[in-house]
């Protein structure tokens, strides 16, 4: 082969690959376009929900986290007191 045509071969391989690149940027750039469009209705849509439903529930979210403190303080008690039982009952 000459050298003209590996110089040939060689400027056609870089403009194909220019252009194949070219190609896979603009379908990477139209597939963030349309995630980032999905993004921006997901945003809407999650803002409605919290100033429709969440902020409602505010003021009760103390009050159920209060019970389950209640709950929680008394949980080691309990699990001493199983524990006994199950060494009393095993003879351990």
């Amino acid at each position: 082969m000459s050298t003209d045509a590996m110089i040939a071969v060689s400027v056609a391989e870089t403009v194909l690959l220019v252009i194949v690149l070219a190609i896979a940027l603009t379908r990477v750039r139209q597939g963030l376009a349309g995630i980032s469009s999905g993004l921006t209705t997901l945003a809407g849509a999650l803002a409605t929900v919290e100033s429709q439903h969440l902020r409602i529930i505010g003021p009760v979210v103390a009050q159920i986290n209060e019970r389950f403190a209640t709950i929680l303080s008394v949980l080691p008690g309990i699990a001493a007191k199983a524990a006994f039982v199950v060494r009393k009952v095993t003879g351990g």
